[in-house]
């Protein structure tokens, strides 16, 4: 049984989901630094592909391609909303060392926390509802 639009999206979203904390096990692996290797640009390329690579297993271009797109933007997502805080991050290390933080909001501030969980809330709403427009006009 092939899966469709729908169904992909949904796997992809839950991709997202479910890892957006990936990058902070980095916390719980003795010797690397916590915002080091797993906050980077690098890493999200990496879990795409071993993401891509599952979803090829599975079940050939389309899992591969929504498992690729899926790990990178986890990862991705979550140095977005690092980036926000006044430690920031340095995505392209060890290539370039440069720091990037907006110092909008401390990790630990439950407010900023609940903000940014409406947002993504919204902006994922919004984006099925504009699905939902798009395939209807088909």
């Amino acid at each position: 049984m092939a899966l469709g639009v729908v169904e992909m999206a949904v796997a992809g979203g839950a991709i997202v989901v479910g890892g957006a904390m990936l990058p902070d096990y980095d916390q719980r692996v003795p010797g690397i630094s916590h915002r080091g290797p797993t906050h980077t640009v690098w890493f999200a390329l990496a879990v795409g592909a071993v993401l891509g690579g599952a979803g090829a297993l599975i079940g050939g271009v389309i899992p591969a391609v929504v498992g690729g797109v899926s790990g990178v933007l986890l990862v991705l997502a979550h140095l977005l909303a690092d980036v926000l805080t006044p430690m920031g991050i340095r995505p392209f290390a060890p290539v370039r060392d440069t720091r990037y933080t907006l110092d909008v909001a401390k990790a630990a501030n439950p407010v900023a926390n609940y903000a940014l969980l409406v947002v993504g809330i919204l902006v994922a709403g919004t984006a099925l509802y504009a699905g939902r427009m798009l395939t209807s006009l088909s």
